[in-house]
């Protein structure tokens, strides 16, 4: 499997990132730590967590993803061989996004505790803050890559003229940049991605590592029909896609997939891995069995034809 560099860093990952939100939501801690063992042995060594997930459960209060990751690595002594990538700003019971430099910088030592490591390998800003100077952010931002606690810096969930403002002020300020975007993108959303923001990302030679590859399972075949989706924990984001060009999308990606006898889950990762300007793709899995489709995904190489033809079906309507 190829790994490939995350920007301008010195970090290298596999094409597949796993998305740790299911851990403690959807994936109790044994299912977890099957998966995480499974992932690791198979070089998918690029774990993507939050400090909120998984607080929009239940009786969680956030943080339980990481404490899932923190107590795996720290009792299969992996640390060394796993990359990590956390995020702040999101409403953890401070009531709204908050980039402060004195909420960071309480975040960070809390993520860190629940990892039980002394360092996180890419630290995101998991949404952009209006009310908190980007300067403020940025300079907090750097001094934790000074101190040891971060190595490299992440923007998710940025609108571009933001983003485009965030890296020019570090630079103006000789402070450490974004070096990793992380937006929305797969077949039914690509209108926020392409374009002016993938061209932006291509020319800073800045990292991408896109979530909601496979539309919370919608791009998977799982649903047939809208009331599939019915009471399961993903129906509120699903429900939008159950229309024409759903329709087409999933048409298309169940015929590439009979064609080169795969699931179509792997096809919809093997179409975002080959799109340009993408590093690693963020897929989660709740099952062994569905992480078969990160192998299949890795050894697939879509023809220029299949390539088109999921490109007309997830045409713009």
């Amino acid at each position: 499997m190829k790994y490939a560099t995350l920007g301008n860093t010195e970090i290298k990952i596999p094409p597949i990132a796993f998305g740790g939100n299911v851990f403690g939501w959807t994936a109790d801690e044994k299912t977890s730590f099957e998966l995480l063992d499974w992932l690791l042995d198979h070089g998918f060594n690029y774990m993507d967590t939050a400090n909120v997930y998984s607080r929009w459960v239940d009786g969680n209060q956030g943080g339980e993803s990481e404490t899932i990751i923190g107590k795996w690595m720290k009792e299969r002594g992996v640390r060394d061989q796993v990359t990590i990538a956390t995020k702040v700003g999101m409403d953890v019971g401070q009531g709204h996004i908050d980039l402060s430099a004195n909420h960071i910088r309480e975040q960070i030592d809390l993520s860190l505790k629940r990892l039980q490591t002394d360092y996180v390998d890419v630290y995101f800003a998991h949404k952009y803050d209006e009310n908190t100077e980007s300067l403020e952010t940025l300079a907090t931002f750097d001094d934790l890559i000074h101190q040891g606690k971060v190595r490299c810096l992440g923007a998710s969930n940025f609108p571009l003229a933001r983003f485009r403002e965030s890296e020019s002020i570090a630079t103006d300020q000789g402070l450490n940049r974004y070096e990793v975007f992380q937006p929305e993108y797969n077949l039914m959303r690509r209108n926020e991605f392409e374009d002016d923001l993938q061209q932006y990302c291509l020319e800073q030679n800045i990292g991408v590592t896109s979530y909601f590859t496979l539309a919370s399972g919608f791009l998977t075949g799982k649903y047939d029909v809208e009331a599939d989706a019915s009471g399961r924990a993903r129906e509120s984001y699903v429900s939008q896609f159950f229309n024409d060009k759903g329709k087409r999308v999933l048409n298309a990606l169940e015929q590439i997939a009979a064609h080169q006898n795969v699931s179509q889950a792997a096809v919809t990762l093997a179409w975002t891995i080959q799109q340009p300007g993408i590093t690693a793709p963020i897929a989660s899995a709740t099952s062994l069995d569905q992480l078969k489709a990160f192998q299949e995904a890795v050894e697939l190489n879509l023809s220029p034809a299949e390539l088109e033809s999921l490109r007309q079906a997830s045409r713009v309507d």
